[in-house]
């Protein structure tokens, strides 16, 4: 209705290509415009300056055979001061920027190998961005930015690429568990050896005291009973203890049969035996 009294009114965010008998004339801002229509003047069509996405997938070939899905986003406007030629020049300007993705993309990928591809999805981007806005520049527009968004690999691969990391991950674990089974086996040795060790020093110690005990035992019972050897006063202190052993034995609740050679030559046999074994004992420690 506006247009039909001679006015016209460009939107915000907007352009609106003014011609004059199918000419280009001017490029109209926002606001209300008058457009005499009677003398030839009328609206081409309008142009939007708001920023515009555009997310290409493109399938292409890594540099080790695998294929992959290349997701790109692209973020794009239309220049004002180049309003003419972004209205004029391109008949499907999503189509354009898509062709030079795939170009790029096709030009880049296959150079990488697929781990690469990944590290490097951000020079990709930039290359994809460096060859839009040379082309696009020339057509009007603007690339605000570009991004490489999702790396697809084929379903196989990508189960593949999972067994492979789930296995690598599985050999870390063996290996931190057999070290730690090694650190544990050490320790428990180390424990081990220390506990014999401590375990020998007392032993040696109660030995040496049962010695000394029974060496003051036999001077006291010499000094004090005339007339007796010292040989006599160790007899007989060795066959006490053979008989508060016995006793032991016999009432201990938890012990098994013992059978003991048993007679009064054998108490004699086993006083020789205890007495040299002391005797050498002792020698050996000096």
């Amino acid at each position: 209705m506006g247009q039909a009294f001679g006015c016209y009114q460009v939107d915000q965010s907007n352009v609106a290509i003014k011609e004059h008998f199918g000419k280009f004339d001017d490029v109209l801002e926002p606001g209300c415009h008058c457009l005499p229509w009677c003398l030839g003047y009328q609206i081409a069509g309008s142009l939007s300056l708001r920023v515009q996405q555009l997310d290409v997938r493109c399938e292409t070939k890594t540099k080790d055979n695998v294929f992959v899905n290349v997701v790109a986003s692209v973020q794009y406007r239309a220049v004002s001061e180049k309003a003419s030629d972004a209205f004029y020049r391109l008949t499907n300007t999503r189509e354009q920027i898509q062709s030079y993705v795939f170009d790029v993309i096709r030009a880049s990928v296959p150079k990488l190998e697929l781990d690469s591809v990944f590290e490097q999805k951000n020079d990709i981007a930039k290359a994809v961005e460096e060859e839009l806005e040379k082309a696009m520049s020339t057509y009007g527009f603007e690339i605000v930015q570009t991004l490489i968004v999702d790396i697809e690999p084929d379903v196989n691969v990508k189960r593949a690429m999972n067994e492979i990391n789930a296995a690598a991950r599985l050999r870390l674990a063996a290996n931190e568990k057999a070290e730690a089974e090694k650190i544990l086996q050490i320790k428990k040795a180390e424990g081990e050896a220390e506990s014999k060790y401590l375990s020998g020093l007392g032993i040696a110690r109660q030995r040496q005291a049962i010695v000394d005990g029974l060496r003051d035992s036999v001077l006291a019972f010499s000094e004090n009973v005339p007339g007796t050897s010292a040989k006599d006063v160790m007899d007989m202190v060795l066959v006490t203890q053979y008989f508060d052993t016995m006793k032991e034995i016999g009432a201990s609740s938890r012990s098994s049969s013992v059978f003991i050679p048993h007679g009064p030559g054998a108490v004699k046999d086993i006083a020789v035996q205890i007495r040299d074994g002391l005797l050498q004992a002792t020698a050996s420690q000096n």
